[in-house]
Protein backbone atom coordinates (compact mmCIF):
# COMPACT_ATOMS: atom_id res chain seq x y z
CA UNK A 1 0.00 0.00 0.00
CA UNK A 2 0.93 3.68 -0.92
CA UNK A 3 0.23 5.96 1.76
CA UNK A 4 1.18 9.66 2.36
CA UNK A 5 -0.08 12.36 3.98
CA UNK A 6 0.49 16.18 2.83
CA UNK A 7 0.19 18.60 5.84
CA UNK A 8 0.55 22.16 4.70
CA UNK A 9 1.43 24.31 7.71
CA UNK A 10 0.12 27.60 6.78
CA UNK A 11 -3.58 26.05 6.60
CA UNK A 12 -3.21 23.69 9.00
CA UNK A 13 -4.58 21.27 6.54
CA UNK A 14 -4.30 17.73 5.30
CA UNK A 15 -4.70 16.11 2.30
CA UNK A 16 -3.78 12.44 1.72
CA UNK A 17 -2.73 9.76 -1.16
CA UNK A 18 -3.73 6.45 -1.49
CA UNK A 19 -2.61 3.32 -3.80
CA UNK A 20 -2.72 -0.03 -4.39
CA UNK A 21 0.72 -1.00 -5.79
CA UNK A 22 -0.17 -4.29 -7.71
CA UNK A 23 -2.89 -2.24 -9.53
CA UNK A 24 -1.72 1.20 -9.75
CA UNK A 25 -4.58 2.39 -8.88
CA UNK A 26 -5.52 5.11 -6.17
CA UNK A 27 -7.26 7.74 -4.69
CA UNK A 28 -6.92 11.75 -3.63
CA UNK A 29 -8.61 13.02 -0.10
CA UNK A 30 -9.01 16.32 0.43
CA UNK A 31 -6.43 17.96 -2.34
CA UNK A 32 -5.95 21.95 -1.85
CA UNK A 33 -5.78 23.57 -5.16
CA UNK A 34 -1.93 23.72 -5.94
CA UNK A 35 -1.84 19.49 -7.31
CA UNK A 36 1.50 19.47 -8.51
CA UNK A 37 3.06 17.52 -5.22
CA UNK A 38 0.51 14.85 -5.82
CA UNK A 39 0.50 14.14 -9.24
CA UNK A 40 4.32 13.96 -9.26
CA UNK A 41 3.98 11.21 -6.60
CA UNK A 42 1.78 9.44 -8.14
CA UNK A 43 3.90 9.23 -10.76
CA UNK A 44 6.55 8.21 -9.09
CA UNK A 45 4.84 5.77 -7.33
CA UNK A 46 3.01 4.01 -10.57
CA UNK A 47 0.06 4.89 -9.39
CA UNK A 48 -3.37 6.74 -11.18
CA UNK A 49 -5.42 9.00 -9.14
CA UNK A 50 -9.10 7.57 -10.51
CA UNK A 51 -10.90 9.04 -7.67
CA UNK A 52 -10.49 12.16 -5.67
CA UNK A 53 -12.36 11.92 -2.36
CA UNK A 54 -13.53 15.63 -0.20
CA UNK A 55 -14.22 14.22 3.22
CA UNK A 56 -17.08 17.09 3.68
CA UNK A 57 -17.57 20.33 2.05
CA UNK A 58 -14.88 22.62 3.49
CA UNK A 59 -14.86 26.06 4.22
CA UNK A 60 -11.59 26.99 5.50
CA UNK A 61 -9.58 26.31 1.99
CA UNK A 62 -10.52 25.90 -1.29
CA UNK A 63 -10.36 22.23 -2.42
CA UNK A 64 -8.45 20.77 -5.29
CA UNK A 65 -11.14 18.27 -6.77
CA UNK A 66 -11.49 20.35 -9.96
CA UNK A 67 -8.02 20.64 -10.86
CA UNK A 68 -7.11 17.11 -10.10
CA UNK A 69 -10.40 16.05 -11.96
CA UNK A 70 -9.32 18.54 -14.80
CA UNK A 71 -5.40 17.00 -14.91
CA UNK A 72 -6.12 13.00 -14.05
CA UNK A 73 -9.56 12.38 -15.46
CA UNK A 74 -10.44 11.38 -11.71
CA UNK A 75 -14.41 10.95 -10.29
CA UNK A 76 -15.09 13.48 -7.49
CA UNK A 77 -16.65 12.32 -5.12
CA UNK A 78 -18.46 13.06 -1.88
CA UNK A 79 -20.97 12.30 0.73
CA UNK A 80 -24.06 11.38 -0.18
CA UNK A 81 -25.99 14.39 1.03
CA UNK A 82 -23.69 16.62 -0.62
CA UNK A 83 -25.41 18.64 -3.30
CA UNK A 84 -22.88 20.05 -5.71
CA UNK A 85 -22.75 22.28 -8.86
CA UNK A 86 -20.92 19.91 -10.58
CA UNK A 87 -20.99 15.84 -11.29
CA UNK A 88 -20.32 13.94 -8.59
CA UNK A 89 -20.21 10.47 -7.62
CA UNK A 90 -22.24 9.75 -4.26
CA UNK A 91 -20.55 8.04 -1.15
CA UNK A 92 -22.70 5.86 0.84
CA UNK A 93 -22.09 4.78 4.05
CA UNK A 94 -20.95 1.35 4.03
CA UNK A 95 -19.90 1.24 0.79
CA UNK A 96 -16.51 -0.48 -0.22
CA UNK A 97 -13.44 0.77 -2.84
CA UNK A 98 -11.38 -1.89 -3.43
CA UNK A 99 -8.21 -0.55 -5.23
CA UNK A 100 -6.59 -4.25 -5.26
CA UNK A 101 -9.42 -5.13 -8.41
CA UNK A 102 -9.82 -4.19 -11.73
CA UNK A 103 -12.14 -0.81 -12.13
CA UNK A 104 -15.82 -1.92 -13.32
CA UNK A 105 -16.93 -0.23 -16.64
CA UNK A 106 -19.50 2.33 -16.63
CA UNK A 107 -21.94 -0.12 -18.72
CA UNK A 108 -21.51 -2.88 -15.77
CA UNK A 109 -23.40 -0.04 -12.99
CA UNK A 110 -26.89 -0.90 -11.58
CA UNK A 111 -29.87 0.59 -13.69
CA UNK A 112 -30.67 4.45 -12.68
CA UNK A 113 -27.41 4.35 -10.59
CA UNK A 114 -24.26 7.00 -11.71
CA UNK A 115 -21.63 5.54 -13.41
CA UNK A 116 -19.03 3.68 -10.85
CA UNK A 117 -22.00 3.42 -8.05
CA UNK A 118 -23.85 0.05 -7.27
CA UNK A 119 -26.95 -0.66 -5.01
CA UNK A 120 -26.69 -2.61 -1.88
CA UNK A 121 -23.46 -2.84 0.62
CA UNK A 122 -21.12 -3.19 -2.04
CA UNK A 123 -19.38 -0.27 -4.34
CA UNK A 124 -19.80 -0.66 -8.26
CA UNK A 125 -16.11 0.07 -8.54
CA UNK A 126 -14.37 -3.48 -8.77
CA UNK A 127 -14.85 -6.52 -10.45
CA UNK A 128 -13.59 -10.33 -9.54
CA UNK A 129 -13.23 -10.86 -5.45
CA UNK A 130 -12.47 -8.00 -3.32
CA UNK A 131 -8.61 -7.74 -2.79
CA UNK A 132 -5.55 -4.98 -2.07
CA UNK A 133 -6.34 -1.91 -0.48
CA UNK A 134 -9.77 -1.14 0.61
CA UNK A 135 -11.58 1.94 1.77
CA UNK A 136 -15.14 2.00 3.98
CA UNK A 137 -17.54 4.63 4.15
CA UNK A 138 -18.26 5.50 7.30
CA UNK A 139 -21.06 8.96 6.81
CA UNK A 140 -20.42 10.80 9.73
CA UNK A 141 -22.62 14.17 9.66
CA UNK A 142 -22.15 16.45 12.48
CA UNK A 143 -19.63 19.10 10.96
CA UNK A 144 -21.48 19.12 8.13
CA UNK A 145 -24.15 16.94 7.06
CA UNK A 146 -22.21 15.46 4.11
CA UNK A 147 -19.49 14.42 6.35
CA UNK A 148 -17.91 11.17 6.04
CA UNK A 149 -14.91 9.04 7.03
CA UNK A 150 -12.76 6.95 5.30
CA UNK A 151 -11.51 3.45 7.01
CA UNK A 152 -8.46 2.02 5.01
CA UNK A 153 -7.59 -1.64 5.04
CA UNK A 154 -4.13 -3.44 3.02
CA UNK A 155 -6.50 -6.34 2.71
CA UNK A 156 -10.13 -6.24 2.49
CA UNK A 157 -10.70 -8.87 5.21
CA UNK A 158 -7.83 -7.26 8.05
CA UNK A 159 -9.66 -7.34 11.01
CA UNK A 160 -7.57 -4.22 12.39
CA UNK A 161 -7.37 -1.27 9.95
CA UNK A 162 -4.42 0.43 8.99
CA UNK A 163 -6.07 4.03 9.88
CA UNK A 164 -8.62 5.81 9.45
CA UNK A 165 -9.06 9.56 7.64
CA UNK A 166 -11.63 11.27 9.94
CA UNK A 167 -12.12 14.77 8.08
CA UNK A 168 -12.91 17.12 10.70
CA UNK A 169 -15.46 14.64 12.42
CA UNK A 170 -12.00 13.95 15.33
CA UNK A 171 -9.26 15.78 14.97
CA UNK A 172 -6.20 15.37 17.60
CA UNK A 173 -7.12 16.39 20.87
CA UNK A 174 -10.65 17.75 19.76
CA UNK A 175 -13.70 17.36 16.96
CA UNK A 176 -15.27 19.28 14.22
CA UNK A 177 -17.61 22.72 15.15
CA UNK A 178 -20.79 21.95 14.92
CA UNK A 179 -21.99 25.39 13.96
CA UNK A 180 -20.66 26.23 10.64
CA UNK A 181 -23.87 25.49 8.72
CA UNK A 182 -25.81 27.83 11.29
CA UNK A 183 -27.08 29.96 8.50
CA UNK A 184 -27.98 27.53 6.26
CA UNK A 185 -31.13 26.68 8.88
CA UNK A 186 -29.47 23.73 10.78
CA UNK A 187 -28.97 24.78 14.53
CA UNK A 188 -25.17 23.89 16.36
CA UNK A 189 -27.35 21.90 18.82
CA UNK A 190 -29.38 19.77 16.11
CA UNK A 191 -25.46 19.38 14.12
CA UNK A 192 -23.45 18.17 17.14
CA UNK A 193 -26.51 15.74 18.36
CA UNK A 194 -25.41 14.59 14.86
CA UNK A 195 -21.57 14.52 15.73
CA UNK A 196 -21.71 12.78 18.74
CA UNK A 197 -24.00 10.04 17.49
CA UNK A 198 -21.47 9.50 14.59
CA UNK A 199 -18.36 9.40 16.79
CA UNK A 200 -19.94 7.02 19.55
CA UNK A 201 -21.69 4.71 16.62
CA UNK A 202 -18.84 4.81 13.82
CA UNK A 203 -15.74 6.01 15.14
CA UNK A 204 -15.53 4.75 18.52
CA UNK A 205 -16.32 1.49 17.52
CA UNK A 206 -12.92 0.79 15.81
CA UNK A 207 -10.39 -0.98 17.48
CA UNK A 208 -8.25 1.00 19.85
CA UNK A 209 -4.96 0.84 17.68
CA UNK A 210 -6.48 2.62 15.03
CA UNK A 211 -4.75 5.23 13.41
CA UNK A 212 -6.87 8.73 12.96
CA UNK A 213 -5.54 10.77 10.34
CA UNK A 214 -7.50 14.13 10.35
CA UNK A 215 -8.05 16.86 8.29
CA UNK A 216 -7.12 19.61 10.18
CA UNK A 217 -4.00 20.42 12.75
CA UNK A 218 -2.82 22.96 15.39
CA UNK A 219 -4.49 26.57 14.60
CA UNK A 220 -6.96 25.56 12.57
CA UNK A 221 -10.48 27.31 12.76
CA UNK A 222 -12.36 24.00 12.24
CA UNK A 223 -11.72 23.42 16.15
CA UNK A 224 -10.80 25.20 19.27
CA UNK A 225 -8.54 22.83 20.84
CA UNK A 226 -6.36 20.62 18.36
CA UNK A 227 -3.20 18.87 19.07
CA UNK A 228 0.04 19.49 17.08
CA UNK A 229 -0.08 15.85 16.52
CA UNK A 230 -1.15 15.29 12.85
CA UNK A 231 -2.40 11.92 14.15
CA UNK A 232 -3.19 9.21 16.86
CA UNK A 233 -4.68 6.13 17.57
CA UNK A 234 -8.51 5.76 18.21
CA UNK A 235 -7.11 4.39 21.76
CA UNK A 236 -5.05 7.80 22.47
CA UNK A 237 -8.27 10.12 22.00
CA UNK A 238 -10.23 7.77 23.28
CA UNK A 239 -8.61 8.40 26.69
CA UNK A 240 -6.77 12.05 25.90
CA UNK A 241 -9.48 13.93 23.82
CA UNK A 242 -11.68 16.31 26.19
CA UNK A 243 -14.70 15.26 23.86
CA UNK A 244 -14.47 11.72 23.89
CA UNK A 245 -14.79 11.48 27.88
CA UNK A 246 -17.42 9.51 28.99
CA UNK A 247 -20.95 12.09 28.97
CA UNK A 248 -24.55 12.38 27.72
CA UNK A 249 -25.17 13.34 24.59
CA UNK A 250 -26.75 16.72 26.21
CA UNK A 251 -23.63 17.20 28.23
CA UNK A 252 -21.44 17.11 24.80
CA UNK A 253 -24.13 19.38 22.76
CA UNK A 254 -23.70 21.49 25.56
CA UNK A 255 -19.51 21.11 25.63
CA UNK A 256 -18.26 21.58 21.86
CA UNK A 257 -21.36 24.29 21.25
CA UNK A 258 -19.58 27.12 23.85
CA UNK A 259 -16.99 29.30 22.81
CA UNK A 260 -15.64 27.97 19.14
CA UNK A 261 -13.26 30.68 17.90
CA UNK A 262 -15.06 33.19 15.29
CA UNK A 263 -14.73 31.71 12.08
CA UNK A 264 -12.91 33.72 9.35
CA UNK A 265 -15.20 36.11 6.93
CA UNK A 266 -14.35 33.59 3.94
CA UNK A 267 -15.37 30.41 4.92
CA UNK A 268 -18.73 30.97 4.12
CA UNK A 269 -17.38 32.26 0.20
CA UNK A 270 -14.82 29.21 0.36
CA UNK A 271 -17.86 26.72 0.76
CA UNK A 272 -20.05 28.29 -1.61
CA UNK A 273 -17.39 27.76 -4.21
CA UNK A 274 -16.33 24.48 -2.76
CA UNK A 275 -20.18 23.26 -3.24
CA UNK A 276 -20.92 25.29 -6.38
CA UNK A 277 -17.71 25.39 -8.34
CA UNK A 278 -14.71 27.76 -9.01
CA UNK A 279 -12.30 28.59 -11.96
CA UNK A 280 -9.22 26.64 -11.72
CA UNK A 281 -6.26 27.64 -10.46
CA UNK A 282 -3.83 30.45 -12.27
CA UNK A 283 -0.59 29.44 -11.84
CA UNK A 284 1.15 32.78 -13.50
CA UNK A 285 2.70 35.27 -10.84
CA UNK A 286 1.77 38.37 -10.30
CA UNK A 287 2.39 41.37 -12.66
CA UNK A 288 4.38 43.97 -11.94
CA UNK A 289 3.16 47.60 -11.13
CA UNK A 290 3.84 51.00 -10.85
CA UNK A 291 3.22 52.77 -7.48
CA UNK A 292 0.60 55.28 -9.76
CA UNK A 293 -1.65 51.76 -10.96
CA UNK A 294 -1.35 50.53 -7.41
CA UNK A 295 -2.76 53.54 -6.26
CA UNK A 296 -5.26 53.70 -9.05
CA UNK A 297 -6.31 50.23 -8.27
CA UNK A 298 -7.45 51.34 -4.96
CA UNK A 299 -8.78 54.41 -6.06
CA UNK A 300 -10.51 53.20 -9.01
CA UNK A 301 -11.27 49.25 -7.92
CA UNK A 302 -11.47 49.62 -4.80
CA UNK A 303 -8.33 46.88 -4.50
CA UNK A 304 -6.45 46.00 -0.91
CA UNK A 305 -3.11 46.94 -0.49
CA UNK A 306 -1.78 44.02 1.12
CA UNK A 307 1.64 44.26 3.28
CA UNK A 308 2.45 40.57 3.30
CA UNK A 309 6.60 41.66 4.83
CA UNK A 310 7.40 40.92 8.89
CA UNK A 311 5.45 42.82 11.25
CA UNK A 312 8.90 44.69 12.18
CA UNK A 313 9.44 45.92 8.80
CA UNK A 314 5.13 46.96 7.97
CA UNK A 315 5.50 48.74 11.42
CA UNK A 316 8.62 50.33 10.71
CA UNK A 317 7.73 52.44 7.42
CA UNK A 318 4.78 51.46 5.29
CA UNK A 319 2.39 52.53 2.42
CA UNK A 320 -0.51 55.15 4.07
CA UNK A 321 -4.05 52.93 3.64
CA UNK A 322 -2.09 49.54 2.96
CA UNK A 323 -3.29 46.44 5.07
CA UNK A 324 -0.70 43.90 6.62
CA UNK A 325 -0.96 40.29 6.94
CA UNK A 326 2.83 38.53 7.59
CA UNK A 327 3.71 35.81 4.71
CA UNK A 328 5.58 34.60 8.34
CA UNK A 329 1.88 34.53 10.05
CA UNK A 330 -1.13 32.21 8.67
CA UNK A 331 -1.01 34.41 6.32
CA UNK A 332 -4.65 33.03 4.41
CA UNK A 333 -6.78 32.64 7.23
CA UNK A 334 -5.90 36.34 8.67
CA UNK A 335 -6.10 37.72 4.61
CA UNK A 336 -9.14 36.78 4.62
CA UNK A 337 -10.14 38.01 8.21
CA UNK A 338 -9.21 41.51 6.95
CA UNK A 339 -9.84 41.71 3.23
CA UNK A 340 -13.46 41.06 1.94
CA UNK A 341 -13.55 37.79 -0.40
CA UNK A 342 -13.69 39.09 -4.21
CA UNK A 343 -11.95 42.48 -3.62
CA UNK A 344 -9.02 43.40 -6.09
CA UNK A 345 -5.98 42.81 -4.24
CA UNK A 346 -2.45 44.59 -4.82
CA UNK A 347 0.59 43.01 -3.19
CA UNK A 348 3.23 44.78 -1.11
CA UNK A 349 5.75 42.07 -0.85
CA UNK A 350 9.99 41.60 -0.02
CA UNK A 351 11.18 40.76 -3.67
CA UNK A 352 10.51 37.63 -4.38
CA UNK A 353 7.72 36.81 -2.32
CA UNK A 354 4.88 37.75 -3.94
CA UNK A 355 4.71 34.12 -5.91
CA UNK A 356 4.32 32.27 -2.79
CA UNK A 357 1.82 35.48 -1.48
CA UNK A 358 -0.53 34.94 -4.42
CA UNK A 359 -0.60 31.04 -4.01
CA UNK A 360 -1.67 31.19 -0.89
CA UNK A 361 -4.41 33.32 -1.65
CA UNK A 362 -5.49 31.55 -4.03
CA UNK A 363 -5.70 28.22 -1.65
CA UNK A 364 -8.42 30.42 0.14
CA UNK A 365 -9.78 31.27 -3.37
CA UNK A 366 -8.79 34.65 -3.05
CA UNK A 367 -7.53 35.07 -6.73
CA UNK A 368 -8.03 38.57 -7.87
CA UNK A 369 -4.56 39.75 -7.58
CA UNK A 370 -4.13 42.77 -9.54
CA UNK A 371 -0.10 42.53 -9.27
CA UNK A 372 2.54 43.45 -6.95
CA UNK A 373 5.20 46.83 -6.13
CA UNK A 374 8.49 45.08 -7.44
CA UNK A 375 11.11 47.57 -5.14
CA UNK A 376 8.28 48.76 -2.11
CA UNK A 377 11.86 50.07 -0.30
CA UNK A 378 12.36 52.12 -3.07
CA UNK A 379 8.57 53.19 -3.24
CA UNK A 380 8.67 53.81 0.15
CA UNK A 381 12.15 55.95 -0.02
CA UNK A 382 10.79 57.77 -2.46
CA UNK A 383 7.48 58.90 -1.68
CA UNK A 384 7.84 60.16 2.11
CA UNK A 385 4.38 61.88 1.88
CA UNK A 386 2.88 58.54 1.39
CA UNK A 387 4.56 56.78 4.40
CA UNK A 388 3.83 55.52 7.76
CA UNK A 389 4.74 54.58 10.81
CA UNK A 390 2.97 52.34 13.68
CA UNK A 391 2.46 52.91 16.89
CA UNK A 392 3.47 49.96 18.99
CA UNK A 393 3.56 49.83 22.90
CA UNK A 394 5.86 47.58 25.25
CA UNK A 395 3.34 45.71 27.33
CA UNK A 396 5.20 46.85 30.51
CA UNK A 397 4.23 50.46 29.24
CA UNK A 398 0.59 49.97 28.78
CA UNK A 399 0.73 47.81 32.09
CA UNK A 400 1.67 50.84 33.80
CA UNK A 401 -1.44 52.51 32.53
CA UNK A 402 -4.28 50.18 33.99
CA UNK A 403 -6.85 50.49 34.68
CA UNK A 404 -7.07 52.97 31.88
CA UNK A 405 -8.69 56.33 32.56
CA UNK A 406 -12.24 57.02 31.28
CA UNK A 407 -11.05 60.55 30.78
CA UNK A 408 -8.27 59.56 28.06
CA UNK A 409 -11.39 57.99 25.92
CA UNK A 410 -9.18 55.23 25.19
CA UNK A 411 -10.63 52.04 23.07
CA UNK A 412 -8.58 48.67 24.50
CA UNK A 413 -9.41 45.89 22.35
CA UNK A 414 -8.78 42.50 22.67
CA UNK A 415 -8.75 40.31 19.31
CA UNK A 416 -7.95 37.00 20.39
CA UNK A 417 -10.88 34.39 20.30
CA UNK A 418 -13.66 34.22 22.58
CA UNK A 419 -12.07 31.28 24.77
CA UNK A 420 -8.45 33.15 24.91
CA UNK A 421 -10.56 36.18 26.08
CA UNK A 422 -12.83 33.89 28.93
CA UNK A 423 -9.82 32.73 30.15
CA UNK A 424 -8.50 36.32 31.62
CA UNK A 425 -8.64 39.54 29.65
CA UNK A 426 -6.93 42.86 30.53
CA UNK A 427 -8.80 45.23 33.36
CA UNK A 428 -11.95 46.93 30.61
CA UNK A 429 -11.00 45.56 27.12
CA UNK A 430 -13.71 44.34 24.89
CA UNK A 431 -13.63 41.14 22.81
CA UNK A 432 -13.62 41.84 19.09
CA UNK A 433 -11.72 38.77 17.70
CA UNK A 434 -9.47 39.23 14.89
CA UNK A 435 -12.13 37.38 12.57
CA UNK A 436 -15.27 39.83 13.39
CA UNK A 437 -13.25 43.21 13.41
CA UNK A 438 -13.98 43.58 9.41
CA UNK A 439 -17.67 43.53 10.28
CA UNK A 440 -17.66 45.20 13.81
CA UNK A 441 -15.23 47.76 12.85
CA UNK A 442 -18.18 50.54 13.34
CA UNK A 443 -19.14 49.55 17.11
CA UNK A 444 -15.64 51.66 17.46
CA UNK A 445 -15.28 55.57 17.50
CA UNK A 446 -12.39 56.23 15.25
CA UNK A 447 -12.03 59.68 16.65
CA UNK A 448 -11.32 57.98 19.98
CA UNK A 449 -7.53 56.54 20.40
CA UNK A 450 -7.72 52.40 20.30
CA UNK A 451 -5.18 50.11 21.82
CA UNK A 452 -5.03 46.59 20.78
CA UNK A 453 -3.64 43.35 22.04
CA UNK A 454 -3.87 39.60 21.35
CA UNK A 455 -1.17 36.80 22.57
CA UNK A 456 1.49 37.32 20.30
CA UNK A 457 1.34 40.24 18.49
CA UNK A 458 0.96 38.94 15.03
CA UNK A 459 -3.40 39.63 15.45
CA UNK A 460 -3.09 42.54 17.37
CA UNK A 461 -0.44 44.04 14.44
CA UNK A 462 -3.27 43.25 11.44
CA UNK A 463 -5.77 44.78 13.05
CA UNK A 464 -3.88 47.77 13.87
CA UNK A 465 -3.24 47.91 10.17
CA UNK A 466 -7.21 47.64 9.08
CA UNK A 467 -8.69 50.03 11.60
CA UNK A 468 -5.42 52.88 10.37
CA UNK A 469 -6.19 51.68 6.69
CA UNK A 470 -10.56 52.59 7.75
CA UNK A 471 -9.32 56.40 8.82
CA UNK A 472 -8.48 55.98 12.35
CA UNK A 473 -6.72 58.49 13.77
CA UNK A 474 -4.52 57.09 17.01
CA UNK A 475 -4.29 53.31 16.74
CA UNK A 476 -1.53 51.19 18.67
CA UNK A 477 -1.12 47.93 19.72
CA UNK A 478 0.78 45.98 21.85
CA UNK A 479 4.18 44.58 20.35
CA UNK A 480 5.28 40.95 21.30
CA UNK A 481 1.64 41.02 22.79
CA UNK A 482 0.24 39.84 25.94
CA UNK A 483 0.40 36.39 27.90
CA UNK A 484 -2.96 36.66 29.78
CA UNK A 485 -3.25 36.35 32.69
CA UNK A 486 -1.01 38.72 32.90
CA UNK A 487 1.88 37.05 35.24
CA UNK A 488 2.36 38.36 38.67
Amino acid sequence: MHFAQYYLDCLSQASYLIGDQTTGRAVLVDPRRDIDAYLADAEAAGLRIELVIETHIHADFLSGHLEVARATGAEIAFGAAAETGFPIRRLRDGERICLGAAPREPSDAAPGTEPGTATGTESGTATGPESGVTLTVLATPGHTLESLCLVVRENPDDEAPFGVLTGDTLFVGDVGRPDLLSAAGHTPKDMAARLYRSLHTKLLTLPDTTRIFPAHGAGSACGRSISTETSSTIGDQRRLNYALQPMTEDAFVRLVTAEQPTAPGYFAHDAALNRDGHPLRDPAPPAPLTLTEALTARDRQGAALLDCRPAADYARAHLAGSLHVGLDTRFAEYAGSVVAPGTPIVLLAAPGTEHEARLRLARIGYDRVLGHLPDLAGVLAGAPERTRRSTRLRLADLLERLPLDPADGVQLIDVRNPAEYAAGALPGARNIPLAALLDRIDELDPARPVVLYCRSGNRSVIAAALLEARGFDDVSDVSGGCPVPVPA
